[in-house]
């Protein structure tokens, strides 16, 4: 029994001591989508200044496909020590598991979850050319096109498709969804008049928007968007229930020592705390929104319950 005793002390005091040396090599950052999206965004803003506070290489890896599902599917067979980490997002946290016939695994129990990064509203564009001047109308002008409106989205389970069938079932229409594969093709498609409407995050939209190449219906935050000061609200048009906020942040595999988890989450809250790095999410339509590990992890609960409930009532599934 002593030297049983004694094993463990052992084990759990190098567990200590390499928390306490962290990091000591590269760390992996892996991101779900292609290059060129928000969730590319918000990894390229923190990379740099996270890597500066740890005096550490990040090395960001892109591994796109099934709505971030694949990405999250590694992280959660990665192991536990903080040299793997990925950008989440509401698409593979809250969202896409729920979409198959099996859950592929569990979004709140099957990780660690570090610091949340940012909190932003969605924004709904259409092209500039289309007779609706806001969601209201473009709700209507559907209506009377029943059968003929398609909604683009950044692929099957992100938020942008779920962010459509909340629509769908918000305003009673019946749009076809139409995936791409990431949010980059989506948009260039609605420009290009093969969809009527996609609802994305702000990093994704705005430049579009203040390009003039695409028109903003409505933000679907409780706030209006400061980027965007004449855009209504979901609520204001008469659509509360549409109402929605993605989130970012870090997370790993589940198990990771508690050491390090603090370690991560408190650069983290620094990092987030720069004015300067604030201001370029502010900029890219995202707000900064530091949480650290419990209340990150309670609030990617509540978003779980939320989208979840809405694939049950519209009886969603891609599989």
């Amino acid at each position: 029994m002593k030297k049983i005793l004694t094993t463990i002390a052992l084990y759990a005091a190098a567990g200590l001591a390499a928390a306490q040396g962290y990091p000591t090599k590269p760390i992996k950052l892996i991101v779900g989508y292609p290059p060129g999206g928000g969730i590319d965004f918000a990894a390229r803003t923190i990379q740099q200044p996270l890597q500066d506070a740890l005096k550490q290489q990040i090395i960001v890896e892109y591994k796109p496909g099934a709505g971030g599902m694949l990405a999250a599917g590694e992280l959660a067979r990665a192991a536990p020590d903080g040299y793997t980490l990925l950008l989440a997002n509401t698409g593979p946290f809250a969202i896409a598991p729920y979409l198959q016939a099996k859950l592929p695994y569990d979004p709140v129990k099957q990780f660690t979850y570090i610091g949340q990064i940012s909190a932003g509203s969605y924004i709904a564009v259409t092209r500039p050319d289309h007779p609706a001047k806001d969601l209201r109308e473009f709700v209507a002008w559907a209506k009377g096109n029943a059968g003929k409106v398609n909604f683009a989205s950044g692929g099957n389970g992100t938020s942008t498709h779920l962010n459509g069938e909340l629509m769908n079932q918000a305003t009673g229409l019946d749009m076809t969804h139409v995936p791409y594969k990431g949010s980059a093709p989506a948009v260039q498609d609605l420009i290009g008049g093969q969809t009527q409407i996609l609802i994305d995050a702000g990093t994704v939209l705005l430049p579009q928007v203040k390009g003039g190449k695409l028109k903003a219906l409505a933000v679907t935050g409780p706030r209006r968007d400061p980027q965007l000061p004449d855009v209504p609200t979901v609520r204001e048009l008469g659509f509360a229930s549409m109402e929605a906020v993605g989130f970012q942040g870090l997370v790993g595999p589940a198990g990771m020592p508690k050491d390090v988890v603090d370690k991560l989450s408190a650069e983290l809250a620094k990092v987030l705390a720069n004015p300067e790095l604030k201001a370029k999410f502010a900029a890219a339509g995202a707000d900064v929104h530091s949480q650290g590990p419990a209340e990150f992890a309670g609030f990617a609960k509540a978003e779980n319950e939320k989208w979840s409930r809405l694939i049950r009532e519209r009886k969603l599934q891609l599989d």
